[in-house]
Formats: C-alpha cells, sequence, structure tokens
C-alpha cells in the first residue's frame, strides 16, 4: 500500500519516520560572554628566535642564481614521436619513424 498523500510522517511505503524535522526547534537560550585572550609563551618565544636572526640582504653574492637550462646536443635522437594516449617516445632512426607512423590508433 502506497502513500499518495504526501505526508511527511510517513514513507512511501507506509511506515512511520522517525525524524527530528518534525518536532519544532528549540530556541537559543545562551549568552554572550568576551572571549578572554591568552597568551601562548611557546608562540612568543618562537617570534623572539625568529628576531636573532635578520635576513639575507638583497644582491649580497650568496644568493643563488637560477640553473641553466638543459638542452640536448647529441646526434642518436633523430625525433619525438606521439604513441597511444600522449605518450613521448624519441626516434632513434627513420625505420623506427616509419614503424609509429604505421601503428593503428
Amino acid at each position: 500500500m502506497l502513500n499518495l498523500t504526501n505526508s511527511l510522517r510517513y514513507s512511501a511505503n507506509g511506515k512511520k519516520r522517525k525524524t527530528k524535522s518534525l518536532k519544532k526547534a528549540r530556541k537559543y537560550t545562551g549568552s554572550f560572554e568576551p572571549m578572554q585572550a591568552t597568551r601562548n609563551d611557546y608562540i612568543y618565544s618562537r617570534m623572539e628566535d625568529n628576531n636573532q636572526y635578520p635576513s639575507v640582504e638583497l644582491g649580497s653574492p650568496s644568493v643563488c642564481s637560477s640553473p641553466e637550462k638543459k638542452v640536448y646536443t647529441g646526434t642518436l635522437v633523430k625525433g619525438i614521436s606521439t604513441m597511444h594516449k600522449s605518450n613521448a617516445v624519441p626516434i632513434i632512426d627513420a625505420e623506427e619513424a616509419k614503424e609509429h607512423a604505421r601503428m593503428r590508433r
């Protein structure tokens, strides 16, 4: 037997629901109390440690520079082929390039 009356108290198969949504909402009776600021000694001791060591000045000789870009300068690899799902594969000779071109996708 189905419930065709669209009642919230009963489910579609006729069972009575146990739900809190049908009860009245309780009113909040709390009161406002300002938050007491507490001092965390550990944090303040860490802040004092940071003040002991000044940071490095800009332009000093100890500042790192970016490494040189790596460029292939050899003659073994002739090119790069794209295989299944954008997989880049190095091509060494012309025969291997023809094999990659004949592959079914």
